[in-house]
């Protein structure tokens, strides 16, 4: 059996961990530069906000009801994750986390134990260590731990677990779930089922295959078998290395001045270089765009790219940044409102597997001493403390975070006081 552990509306739940005078009441949590929501509490979903609604289209409304906003603090909820992860990984042998809320948890050689008694032991402990309230489904597949997953937060969502383990629980969550809610099955895809006839999980298991494989090729033919109890996804602990690596951001204003865009997208490449590092990687080609606001109609448009081939793939930041440099030497046009820029390393191969170049004159073994002790440092004293020239610190182009709370668990100096009465 296989157990999906989802953390319930996780960017809301973190801000109440530190915040409990917000449960109960609805709180929404806002996506970079403040746009749309991207997490919202029960209360909120009640109130009619949908997902990706436009902020300034619920203004009325959050004045109306005293909705609480929040801008993304993404330190505070990858380091809330981080620790959700750990308390699981005390109960279960193997785990694949899914996304920063999400992980599957492998529970075949607990054949042993009872599995719902365990979810809910897995479901205290994360409560009373971390303080975050998860829903767990059980199945034979990852597709049918998804599907109970969901049928635990939706109609089990006082006990938050569910286990579709004999056939008749089996059938009623596949008869309880809509093909558009399928893992798996994207719109046209379930728009197509629906024309069909097949209109839940039930009628799409008895589809023919053939009729599935032509319609839906390999994909579709995949979780219908998955959904019969036919395990067809691999099972992943340790996510496969990016074949491309993209860091970009919409500025908190439009700007026109080359030298801040030159420290966007120098930050941006470093950030890049980082992820490289990571996960052992090193970049063939790097690519830069930027453009201007397509939805800003009176004001002149300008998008364009550039990709470089690197002689010699590299990790390394210096030498990405002077690519990037080049880059934005050739791309900038005064005269413009520019709202976004970004950074894609591509052609990633394996550190240890590089071809060097005829005439490279770079001291690689010292620039990776170099870029070893630049990811110490940052990593022990916080993000971009150290940092190239090109940087900066001044970031007038930075995300607009109107809301922002503090980053309790990754600032000395933004750590919650206790009063003593």
């Amino acid at each position: 059996m296989i157990g999906l552990i989802d953390c319930n509306n996780f960017y809301v739940s973190c801000e109440r961990v530190f915040n409990p005078g917000l449960l109960g009441k609805p709180v929404v949590v806002l996506s970079n530069n403040d746009g749309c929501a991207i997490a919202r509490s029960e209360e909120a979903k009640r109130l009619g906000i949908k997902m990706g609604t436009p902020a300034f289209m619920i203004d009325t409304l959050i004045q109306q009801h005293d909705i609480k906003v929040f801008s993304s603090n993404y330190a505070l909820y990858g380091d809330m994750s981080a620790r959700v992860m750990q308390v699981i990984r005390e109960y279960v042998p193997h785990t694949e986390v899914y996304s920063i809320d999400e992980v599957f948890a492998d529970l075949t050689t607990l054949r042993y134990q009872d599995l719902p008694d365990l979810a809910r032991t897995i479901r205290e402990a994360v409560m009373r260590c971390v303080g975050i309230p998860v829903s767990i489904g059980i199945g034979a597949t990852k597709t049918l731990a998804k599907m109970a997953n969901r049928y635990a937060k939706k109609t089990a969502a006082g006990e938050g677990i569910f286990m579709a383990g004999c056939r008749s629980t089996v059938d009623a969550l596949l008869k309880h779930t809509g093909v558009d809610a399928i893992w798996g099955v994207g719109p046209q895809h379930s728009a197509l089922l629906r024309a069909n006839g097949f209109v839940t999980a039930a009628d799409f298991l008895s589809a023919p295959e053939d009729w599935v494989r032509k319609e839906m090729a390999v994909v579709g033919l995949r979780i219908q078998k998955e959904i019969k109890g036919i395990r067809c996804l691999p099972w992943e602990e340790q996510a496969p290395s990016k074949k491309n690596i993209c860091t970009s951001r919409s500025f908190g204003t439009l700007i026109t001045s080359k030298k801040e865009i030159r420290q966007a997208v120098a930050t941006f490449t470093a950030a890049c270089a980082a992820k490289l590092r990571k996960q052992g990687s090193c970049a063939g080609s790097l690519h830069v765009f930027i453009q201007t606001n397509p939805h800003r109609r009176q004001d002149a448009q300008y998008f364009h790219s550039i990709t470089q081939q690197l002689e010699v793939p590299t990790s390394s930041t210096g030498e990405l940044l002077k690519f990037a440099m080049t880059a934005i030497d050739v791309l900038y046009k005064p005269g413009y409102l520019f709202q976004k820029t970004g950074v894609i390393v591509q052609d990633l191969v394996p550190q240890a597997t590089i071809q060097l170049g005829l005439f490279d004159q770079v001291d690689r073994t010292k620039e990776a001493g170099v870029m070893d002790a630049i990811d110490q440092v940052n990593q022990n004293f916080g993000k971009d403390v150290v940092r190239y020239g090109t940087q900066e610190f001044n970031k007038k182009w930075k995300l607009r975070q109107e809301h922002l709370s503090p980053s309790y668990t990754t600032r000395f100096h933004q750590l919650p006081y206790v009063k003593a009465s």
